[in-house]
């Protein structure tokens, strides 16, 4: 079975790459060509990645690609509360393998921030992306296995809200099953504001979990919120 045997929802566009190298590369050319023309038609780009190990590759691969980079701002689906510099760290990881080489000249745009609560770590959050270029010009989501995206997970009290279109908040705080369990999300209205969306799935335990996610509500399955147009799925076995 493979992405183009799911029955989508109209609007959804698939593509399927052979490998991790080639999906890495496909994705990697249609951002920087949405990021390109956002800077010709506005001056500046804005860039929300998703962090965790399955972008690697794809971040590296965006990383050489050729346009005006002190251009585009960048920030992050989800944050884990710790500091940059620790190894769960979601911004050390964008640090290390995309804000490299000529995408060493982006601007990053942090979500996390040390205070007394986590909570307040996410006002904090909230006030810093009101420097973010909206709507956002590109997002790129992942998605877990249980239907989370960014860190969107089910069964977390405040989900409901943070997936409301109505929701005005940025940033809100979620709680992970796994540790660092702490975590800093965007909302739905605002992921779900850009003018380029992508998710990217790797392996038949993804696949699998997409199949479930078109049978499923976006509080059992959060990413299902997002499987409308202009969501384009890059997948690879």
């Amino acid at each position: 079975m493979g992405i183009s045997d799911l029955d989508l929802p109209t609007g959804v566009v698939a593509h399927s790459q052979g490998d991790v190298q080639r999906q890495a590369e496909a994705l990697a050319d249609r951002v920087a060509s949405a990021l390109r023309s956002a800077v010709e038609l506005d001056g500046l780009a804005s860039l929300v990645v998703s962090g965790g190990r399955s972008p690697v590759p794809f971040l590296e691969a965006l990383s050489r690609r050729e346009l005006d980079w002190s251009r585009v701002q960048v920030s992050l689906a989800d944050e884990r509360w710790v500091p940059a510099d620790h190894p769960e760290s979601n911004e050390g990881l964008v640090r290390r393998h995309l804000l490299q080489d000529r995408a060493a000249d982006a601007r990053l745009i942090s979500l996390y921030h040390p205070a007394e609560s986590l909570e307040m770590a996410a006002d904090k959050a909230d006030e810093a992306v009101a420097a973010l270029k909206r709507p956002v010009d590109v997002v790129v989501l992942g998605m877990g296995e249980d239907g989370h995206t960014a860190s969107l997970f089910p069964g977390n009290p405040g989900l409901s809200a943070a997936l409301d279109d109505t929701c005005e908040r940025a940033c809100v705080a979620m709680r992970a099953p796994s540790e660092p369990s702490a975590r800093i999300s965007m909302t739905y209205p605002l992921l779900a504001s850009a003018r380029t969306q992508c998710l990217f799935i790797q392996g038949p335990g993804k696949l699998e979990a997409m199949a479930r996610v078109l049978h499923a509500t976006p509080l059992e399955m959060p990413i299902r919120a997002f499987l409308h147009s202009p969501l384009e799925i890059y997948w690879c076995p």
